[in-house]
């Protein structure tokens, strides 16, 4: 059993994924779910399009550089959003990052910030791979949704393990994506509606002990 006080060091697991609504953030909060007593810290970051606000991802005439990014703190439970259901399985705190497409870099000293004091974070992302190097990355692959974010494509090389959804067949494939990112990659495959599989816990588990030691 994996013992929270045993902690030598911080953990970041950072979950991306090639496309919107693929299951992200069922993965992530299976992640907290399979580890409650870590006490984890979770943040989505969205990162939005011209003319909508960062500060409350509404219509805004603001310039560029107003209301770059804003940093919501999630306080209901009743798992109706997306940082909300990171608390409902049990995330400690749960932080909702918003930024203007492109400038992740102007909210990064205060990330850092809660990087460098919170033990176990989970970060719904690909974007902040260009700013940090998580202990895990795990991508999100749903076979049969063809777009393919350059963001995922990006950081596709640095991936620790695929999260393939619903993977009857064969090992996805999309076009001009590099064969040898995926066939290198662990992969687990889950389903809706848990998104989570014991084998992949027991994968995650085996990177947690790399930081954590028994209770002497």
């Amino acid at each position: 059993m994996i013992d929270p006080e045993a902690r030598r060091s911080s953990f970041v697991i950072v979950v991306g994924g090639h496309s919107r609504n693929i299951g992200k953030t069922s993965v992530a909060a299976g992640l907290i779910a399979a580890f409650p007593q870590l006490g984890w810290t979770a943040m989505k970051i969205t990162q939005f399009g011209h003319g909508i606000c960062s500060k409350n991802g509404r219509q805004c005439d603001c310039a560029i550089d107003e209301h770059a990014y804003a940093i919501m703190e999630e306080s209901n439970r009743e798992g109706r959003t997306d940082t909300s259901r990171f608390l409902l399985a049990g995330a400690r705190r749960s932080l909702w990052v918003r930024t203007k497409q492109g400038r992740l870099d102007l909210a990064m000293p205060k990330l850092q910030v809660l990087l460098r004091t919170e033990p176990f974070v989970m970060i719904e992302s690909n974007s902040i791979l260009r700013f940090i190097s998580p202990d895990l990355y795990v991508v999100v692959l749903k076979p049969g949704v063809e777009d393919f974010k350059e963001s995922a494509r990006e950081f596709l090389g640095k991936a620790d393990a695929s999260v393939v959804v619903e993977a009857n067949g064969p090992e996805p494939s999309w076009r001009d994506l590099p064969a040898a990112h995926l066939s290198r990659l662990p992969m687990f495959q889950v389903a809706p509606p848990k998104f989570f599989s014991q084998e992949l816990k027991d994968f995650v588990q085996s990177r947690l002990k790399t930081v954590l030691s028994p209770r002497p």
